[in-house]
């Protein structure tokens, strides 16, 4: 039997493929966290000078700045109030550098951790559960955004805050001894007796302990004298490298609108730590709207990223038009860039799914390795964007709508990924779909005789 009738055997959502769903799902808690903590932990106060008159250097300056909000953050300790900061946090750093250097690794290591996180959930179930485990786990990081929120209006000491915040990893880091190798990442490597050895694990588990799973062999494994498919096959292998270009580009629009909306959470006047709740919670919707859409036959993957994206797009084209000091609700900057947002996140959420299914399994980790890489660079440049007001105060928001336009219209360019099977090999991405589908049931009639 295949992989995709493996599954279906000893369950695509068990009780046991639910507890490790879980515990990943969970993480992204976690990431969330990590990812966010420089929202409030390098927020600046308002602040006051205690003295009129002209102070001749940055530290006569720093002894008569006064903050008047009952929260410590970076730059109440460093006095870095003057700049825009963009960098890492360490609770326990001696200094800004220590600190800032610290915050780069964990930026490294949290990345990686939550692209392997995701495509382990995936691998862990059947392809028919892969739209909600993918979109299970964006919400979780939403709700982790909320949840930050919710810690920092509680925990005003930055350090504490950054300390709380860095606990859940420890528990984390302890349970993830005890998950299992992905049997797809096994069977595609050829390791067919490992990849059984986990299926019949599942299913003891499941509650299927007289099921007996034996997979046929691998068709396309790269045998040892060969290269290990990987990051070269992106680039030599004509189907891969025209995908993978364009998924670079959405994935980097996606980081780059996301986070630029989202770290500029602190920028739009009134309540810092509503505003971060906000831009956690307004992405709730997006997960019941991306289960609707992308398993409809008319919409699917590629029309749903395509119009999430270019509603994203257009939330912040429309915000260049608003007049200064607009006070209409519903089109009040801060609405829009709410909108902005959810539209946003919904794409985020699709294209995490999308790609996963774009690529064969054995190339899966690479691909989406290489289009979470590209979606780092959005992220660092987003929260300069703003400094672009000094050329006019719509400026940033047109950067972020072309970009979400222009990757909208690049993703209709992709395949429909819907109810297609998952390409185990890169070999079967040169073969129709039709005939995919034709061996599959010319190995089951050979299994039953």
């Amino acid at each position: 039997m295949d992989l995709d009738e493996a599954f279906g055997l000893v369950g695509e959502f068990g009780p046991q493929q639910k507890k490790l769903a879980a515990f990943l799902v969970l993480l992204q808690v976690f990431v969330a966290f990590q990812s966010m903590l420089i929202v409030l932990v390098g927020a600046v106060p308002e602040y006051h000078l205690d003295q009129e008159g002209i102070l001749t250097s940055a530290e006569a300056l720093a002894k008569h700045v006064r903050f008047t909000s009952n929260f410590t953050s970076i730059a109440t300790e460093a006095r870095l109030f003057l700049d825009v900061i963009f960098g890492y946090v360490s609770a326990f750093a001696p200094n800004y550098e220590i600190f800032a250097a610290s915050r780069f690794f964990v930026g490294i290591t949290n990345g990686g951790m939550s692209l392997v996180s995701f495509v382990l959930t995936q691998e862990y179930v059947g392809k028919s559960f892969w739209a909600m485990t993918g979109s299970l786990t964006n919400l979780t990081f939403a709700f982790g955004i909320a949840v930050y929120a919710l810690l920092g209006y509680y925990i005003r000491d930055w350090r504490l805050l950054a300390f709380v915040s860095n606990s859940p990893g420890v528990f984390f880091f302890l349970l993830s001894f005890m998950l299992p190798e992905s049997p797809r990442w096994l069977y595609s490597q050829g390791r067919v007796a490992e990849a059984e050895r986990v299926l019949q694990y599942i299913a003891l588990h499941n509650g299927k302990d007289k099921v007996v799973v034996k997979l046929k062999p691998c068709k396309g494994v790269i045998k040892k004298d060969d290269s290990t498919p990987g990051l070269l096959n992106l680039v030599t292998h004509p189907v891969l490298r025209w995908r993978t270009v364009i998924l670079m580009y959405i994935w980097y629009v996606c980081s780059f609108v996301y986070y630029g909306l989202t770290l500029n959470a602190g920028e739009l006047g009134g309540n810092l730590y509503l505003n971060v709740a906000l831009s956690g919670l307004v992405e709730v919707p997006a997960f019941p709207l991306c289960m609707f859409f992308i398993e409809k036959s008319w919409s699917g993957r590629r029309k749903s990223t395509a119009t999430f994206l270019i509603f994203a797009g257009l939330a912040c084209v429309f915000t260049m038009c608003l007049p200064e000091n607009n006070s209409r609700f519903f089109f009040s900057p801060r609405i829009l860039a709410l909108y902005g947002k959810l539209t946003v996140s919904a794409a985020f959420n699709i294209v995490y799914i999308y790609t996963s299914e774009l690529y064969p399994t054995v190339v899966r980790n690479a691909g989406l390795g290489v289009c979470s890489m590209i979606c780092r660079f959005g992220g660092i440049l987003a929260p300069f964007v703003p400094s672009l007001k000094s050329l006019g105060p719509s400026v940033p928001f047109g950067v972020f709508g072309i970009s979400g336009l222009s990757a909208g219209f690049l993703t209709l360019l992709l395949p429909e990924t819907l109810n297609k099977p998952i390409a185990e090999t890169i070999e079967d991405l040169q073969m129709p779909v039709y005939q995919i589908l034709k061996n599959k049931k010319v190995n089951q009639l050979e299994e039953n005789f």
